[in-house]
């Protein structure tokens, strides 16, 4: 109950924040959607190439996108830490963070709130209820549970591998380059796996999983009998990298020293 309080108080401020710069609220969420909607271009574009990819349709294609966004809408709401280096360790502030009673992570996360990323999420199910209508879809009564417990699996994985990255700013305040890397190699999860090489492939799977936050839970949907035994996998694979990233990151905060003077 507390900490669920926090996040009221925390969502309240967000909002008040938000009136007051009502439009920078409303140009960024236009700017998301238009990024997210040249994504979906892109892929119309090479379909006016070739009819399958990967034995894929289109439509098929398109789902698995629109799967995509909606747990990265979720993910980028509340881990949004992209500038934690330089603001909470270059900065000092979390000095100020260490020293009140909440737990320092959550803390960062409601801090750092950004529900207009959630704008993602609401078109990826449209997109989804789009491409599911072209697809003529069979849906069994506990389809919509698994995609509730995939969509979670997916936002675990988004965390973990995030904060583990996040947390080597404990051990360094240099700039590494990783994070942007890492999410370059994240959009590779809106595609199908079976079109990259083994070594990417292997990488989607077992190294950076983002193949379990787009592919893998959308092909679910599409052909369980070739990917959902693959697909089952996803909120295992969340538990795991969740729990790395947060072993790493709490040692990280142990091997934090403050910002000085």
């Amino acid at each position: 109950m507390f900490y669920a309080s926090l996040f009221v108080e925390y969502f309240k401020n967000y909002l008040k924040r938000r009136l007051t710069y009502r439009s920078d609220f409303w140009i960024e969420v236009l700017s998301d959607l238009l990024f997210q909607g040249m994504n979906l271009i892109f892929i119309l574009v090479v379909f006016l190439h070739t009819p399958l990819l990967g034995g894929w349709s289109q439509e098929q294609v398109v789902f698995i996108y629109g799967y995509f966004m909606v747990p990265y809408g979720i993910f980028s709401c509340f881990f949004n830490l992209w500038g934690f280096t330089e603001r909470y360790i270059v900065k000092g502030e979390m000095d100020r963070v260490l020293t009140r009673p909440a737990h320092n992570l959550w803390q960062l996360v409601l801090e750092n709130l950004d529900p207009a990323s959630l704008s993602g999420t609401v078109v990826g199910l449209i997109i989804m209820g789009y491409a599911g209508a072209q697809l003529d879809l069979q849906l069994s009564w506990h389809d919509p549970f698994m995609f509730a417990l995939f969509t979670i699996g997916a936002i675990m994985i988004y965390g973990g591998v995030y904060i583990a990255l996040t947390s080597i700013s404990f051990f360094s305040d240099a700039p590494t380059g990783i994070l942007p890397l890492m999410w370059n190699i994240q959009n590779y999860g809106r595609y199908p796996v079976n079109i990259y090489n083994k070594t990417i492939k292997f990488i989607l799977t077992f190294v950076a999983p983002f193949g379990f936050v787009g592919f893998y839970p959308a092909a679910y949907f599409m052909d369980r009998e070739g990917w959902g035994w693959v697909a089952l996998w996803t909120p295992v694979v969340g538990i795991v990298f969740l729990t790395l990233g947060l072993t790493l990151w709490n040692y990280g905060v142990t091997r934090y020293r403050g910002a000085g003077s």
